[in-house]
């Protein structure tokens, strides 16, 4: 039976969980739920994942949601090659990378996006968020800078959860202007990583839908696009001074806290 990973191209979560099993060589098939980010219910997309939001798994008669938990069931079902090192340190290590590119990246690039395609702040606003985004990513990469060390991978000598968990938010700071130093470490390592067929397929998926974004913010003024917001989001747009954003994307209608159950 075929392995089903519900997605969006520009999810990292979901590209993560793609470039995990085509480094371990599982065919899938990829699907995009019915009218994603209308606010409409697939509902079969629903009864693998009642919160709405991708990724989610459909192994058989089981089906997981949650990129973590689901990299977790990868690696158990399917353990290798092993994308978690043996070593205790380098696998807590891995996870903490992943947690901390999850949480605290993830909403940099998620609030440029607000900017970028969404329209939702411009002028001083959009400044504001802007460097808010630029100094927070800054931090995150001396972070990860130091977390790499000497090594080829974050896992040591070979690719692994870690780099997974990192590459698609690089490749999408990237876009946003804001990625590392192509000739800084974090940087080559980029590079190295880019370089892999499993990172270089989700990278052209995402590529390829890039342009339907131009006119995603007609979308939302027109009311059939709802933005999600994690719990991680709406604190990153407080704290980074867009509140205002958020209440007008209340007002409007056109936001939703993806966390809530239907």
């Amino acid at each position: 039976m075929t392995l089903i990973v519900y997605e969006h191209p520009l999810s990292p979560y979901a590209q993560k969980v793609k470039i995990a099993l085509d480094e371990k060589g599982i065919e899938y098939e990829a699907k995009m739920p019915v009218a994603i980010g209308s606010g409409q219910p697939d509902q079969e997309f629903l009864k693998s994942n009642p919160r709405g939001e991708v990724p989610s798994l459909i192994d058989g008669d089981f089906a997981i949601f949650d990129s973590t938990i689901i990299l977790e069931y990868i690696e158990d079902k399917w353990p290798e090659p092993a994308l978690l090192p043996k070593d205790p340190v380098k696998r807590a290590l891995a996870r903490t990378i992943e947690d901390v590119m999850d949480t605290s990246f993830e909403p940099i690039n998620w609030g440029l996006g607000e900017i970028k395609w969404f329209k939702r702040a411009a002028g001083e606003r959009a400044r504001t968020l802007e460097a808010r985004a630029s100094t927070q990513a800054r931090g995150i990469y001396e972070w990860l800078t130091r977390q790499l060390g000497d090594g080829e991978w974050f896992g040591g000598t070979s690719f692994g959860l870690g780099d997974l968990s990192v590459v698609p938010y690089l490749n999408g700071a990237r876009g946003n202007g804001i990625g590392p130093d192509e000739h800084s470490k974090l940087g080559e390592w980029l590079t190295r990583a880019n370089a892999r067929p499993s990172v270089r397929k989700s990278a052209q998926a995402a590529a390829a839908v890039v342009t339907s974004m131009t006119q995603v913010h007609k979308a939302i003024e027109g009311g059939m696009f709802k933005r999600e917001y994690r719990d991680h989001r709406l604190e990153w747009m407080i704290r980074s001074g867009g509140l205002d954003v958020v209440l007008e994307g209340l007002e409007k209608g056109n936001i939703r806290f993806s966390n809530e159950m239907r």
